[in-house]
C-alpha cells in the first residue's frame, strides 16, 4: 500500500479499463454528502446504472437505519444499509446483522454525560436502539443536530431506563469531540470501542462492532471479495472498512489517518468525489 494515496487525476497505478467491482460502500457525511448535507447530483441515474450492471451500492454511516432508508427511499429496494457505524445492517426491512450492547452500558454512559454537563460541558447523549434513538436533552440546538442523523427519536425523562435493544451510544459535543468528550470516556475504552466519528460526535460500541466488521460479513454472505469492493470514507469510523477493500478511497480533506490508511485519494465530497471516482473506475 502506498504511503501517500494517489490522487484520482493522473493515477498511473490505477488499473486501466473498467474494474470488476461488485460492491460499492460509501460513508455519508463528509463523503457522499456535501458539506450542506446534500446528496450529489447525478446519484439516481448512477444507481440505476449500477443496478443494471449488478453492482450493489451500500451506504455505511453512523446514521440511523430509518434515516438512511428515508434518504434512499426511491431506490431502497434490495439495497443494504450499514447503519449505526456497522452495528445494525438491514436489507428490505430485514435485519442481516446487529451487535447489541450489554444493558448496563447505556445507563453508565448516561450518568457520565450528566457529570460532564454538571462540570460545564456542552454535550448530550443519544442512546441508539433498533426501534428509535433516545435523548434526555430537549433544547432545540441539540435536537436540531439529532434530527439530522436520527429521524426516529424520542425525548425521554431518564436515559438509564430505555427499553430497547441498544446498539450504540452517540455523544454530541458542541466543541471538538476528539479533544473533550472522547477523553472523558476513557473508562469505557478498555472494554468497548470509543470512536470519534465526526468533529462533534463520539460513538461507543462493542469491540466487535465497526463498519469493517459489517462489510466483511456482507462480503462473506454475498461471495464478494475485497478485490471486487470499492469503499469511500473520510473519518476515523471509516478506517476498518477501508481495510476491507482493495479499492479504498479517502476523500480529499479527510482525516489524516484516513488518508494514510486508504490506497487512493478521491476528490472531495464538495466536488462530487464519490460519483466521479465510480465513473472513472467502472468506465462509465
Amino acid at each position: 500500500m502506498p504511503a501517500t494515496p494517489t490522487p484520482l487525476v493522473d493515477t498511473p497505478d490505477l488499473p486501466a479499463g473498467p474494474a470488476d467491482i461488485r460492491l460499492i460502500v460509501t460513508d455519508m457525511d463528509g463523503t457522499l454528502l456535501d458539506d450542506a448535507k446534500r446528496l450529489p447530483e447525478g446519484l439516481w441515474p448512477l444507481l440505476a446504472e449500477l443496478r443494471r450492471r449488478g453492482v450493489l451500492f451500500s451506504p455505511a454511516s453512523g446514521r440511523q437505519y430509518a434515516t438512511l432508508a428515508r434518504q434512499f427511499a426511491e431506490v431502497a429496494e434490495g439495497m443494504v444499509f450499514i447503519a449505526e457505524n456497522g452495528t445494525y445492517v438491514v436489507r428490505d426491512g430485514v435485519e442481516l446483522s446487529s451487535d447489541t450492547l450489554d444493558a448496563s452500558v447505556a445507563p453508565r454512559i448516561a450518568r457520565t454525560v450528566r457529570r460532564l454537563v454538571a462540570d460545564g460541558a456542552d454535550v448530550g447523549a443519544v442512546v441508539c436502539g433498533k426501534r428509535a434513538a433516545y435523548v434526555e436533552r430537549s433544547d432545540e440546538a441539540f435536537l436540531a443536530e439529532v434530527r439530522t442523523y436520527y429521524v426516529e427519536h424520542r425525548v425521554v425523562a431518564d436515559l438509564t431506563a430505555v427499553d430497547d435493544d441498544v446498539i450504540k451510544i452517540a455523544l454530541f459535543d458542541f466543541g471538538p469531540a476528539e479533544h473533550s468528550t472522547a477523553p472523558a470516556l476513557a473508562e469505557f475504552a478498555g472494554t468497548h470501542q470509543v470512536v470519534v466519528s465526526g468533529e462533534h460526535w463520539v460513538d461507543v460500541m462493542n469491540r466487535t462492532a465497526d463498519k469493517g466488521a459489517a462489510l466483511r460479513g456482507l462480503q462473506r454472505a454475498l461471495g464478494i471479495t475485497p478485490a471486487q469492493t470499492m469503499v469511500f470514507g473520510d473519518y476515523l469510523n471509516d478506517l476498518e472498512m477501508l481495510d476491507a477493500a482493495d479499492w479504498s478511497f479517502a476523500m480529499a480533506g479527510a482525516h489524516p489517518e484516513v488518508v494514510r490508511r486508504a490506497r487512493y485519494l478521491a476528490p472531495s465530497n464538495n466536488d462530487n468525489g464519490v460519483l466521479r471516482t465510480i465513473a472513472h473506475v467502472l468506465g462509465l
